[in-house]
């Protein structure tokens, strides 16, 4: 059985009810993701933010395997 977000990303939250599209600002591609997609971009995001680089390597590692082409897009 495979772990839910809330329990890889402790306090993670998902205020999303629709996919939405999410644009790199750098490359300016975007791609649509799921509600638990942008929560844990999100959480990358942040985790940026804080300098928490075990957060982004852990919200990186889930995209690699959860939805690569989303990585490709957005965190590559």
């Amino acid at each position: 059985m495979s772990k839910s977000i809330k329990d890889i990303f402790p306090g993670i939250m998902i205020l999303d009810k629709e996919p939405v599209e999410v644009k790199n600002p750098f490359s300016g591609e975007s791609i649509t993701l799921t509600p638990q997609e942008v929560a844990v971009y999100d959480y990358i995001k942040g985790c940026e933010l804080l300098n928490d680089y075990d957060g982004v390597e852990n919200g990186i590692d889930w995209f690699i395997e959860n939805n690569s082409k989303a990585y490709m897009v957005l965190l590559d």
